[in-house]
């Protein structure tokens, strides 16, 4: 009966391509086209933040000249895209543009670069916002985001477990060092959901990671509440063409 509801839906709503919005086989995809444009991350990474790199995956732990050079206080992290052409539109739709059908596919496409992260026990987290900022978007998209990757993953998550007391400001013109030094002690472990990752392991969700310095605040903040150790996954990763 399910199913004959689900094709009755089908028929009059067929799926649409969540970028173009052109008949795609099953809901919450890409079609052939869009999929083709967007630059998913494969092969050898970068096994702290994601980046892709030259060379065969299987090669043991590889960095980047962004994780060489800057000290990652998080043990391992991964990102499905690369932050450009598809990937920009469909990142920028979900933070701005309300389009939150595009957390479904997105939290597969992130599950599946977690693989190498994944441990008994974890906890999911998002990177929180601050609350002027989350009272004008009205959501946290990492919150979206980090929910659905850990139903994806069959993991606990909790959407509160850090807070950012300061908003920190714009990072415009900044650079890395700058950035660093800005974000540093800007987010806080919950004081009543600290306990929650006390001797866990932790994974943390954002949309994009640029810099780091979010992900290294946030990493610290669960450090200080004696998480395990801490593993960061993000949606796509700003990264130099290789």
């Amino acid at each position: 009966m399910r199913e004959k509801i689900q094709t009755a839906i089908h028929l009059i709503y067929p799926p649409r391509c969540i970028e173009c919005g052109g008949l795609v086989e099953s809901d919450f995809g890409l079609c052939g086209p869009c999929w083709g444009k967007t630059p998913f991350i494969g092969g050898l990474v970068c096994d702290l933040c994601g980046t892709p790199l030259p060379g065969q995956d299987g090669e043991g732990h590889a960095f980047c000249d962004d994780c060489m050079r800057i000290e990652r206080p998080w043990s391992k992290g991964r990102s499905a895209l690369l932050y450009k052409d598809n990937a920009r539109t469909l990142v920028l739709a979900l933070k701005h543009g309300d389009r939150h059908d595009i957390v479904q596919p997105a939290a597969k496409w992130m599950a599946q670069a977690a693989k190498p992260l994944v441990q008994p026990n974890m906890l999911v987290a998002p990177v929180p916002l601050h609350w002027m900022r989350l009272l004008k978007r009205r959501y946290n998209q990492s919150a979206l985001l980090a929910q659905a990757v850990a139903r994806e993953l069959s993991l606990s998550w909790c959407p509160d477990l850090l807070q950012r007391p300061n908003t920190g400001g714009s990072m415009d013109g900044l650079s890395f060092d700058e950035r660093f030094r800005k974000l540093s002690g800007s987010i806080t472990p919950h004081p009543k959901r600290r306990h929650k990752m006390a001797s866990r392991p932790v994974l943390l969700i954002d949309d994009v990671m640029t810099s780091g310095a979010t992900l290294g605040a946030a990493t610290e903040a669960c450090l200080q509440a004696k998480a395990r150790e801490v593993h960061v996954l993000t949606l796509a990763r700003v990264a130099k063409d290789t």
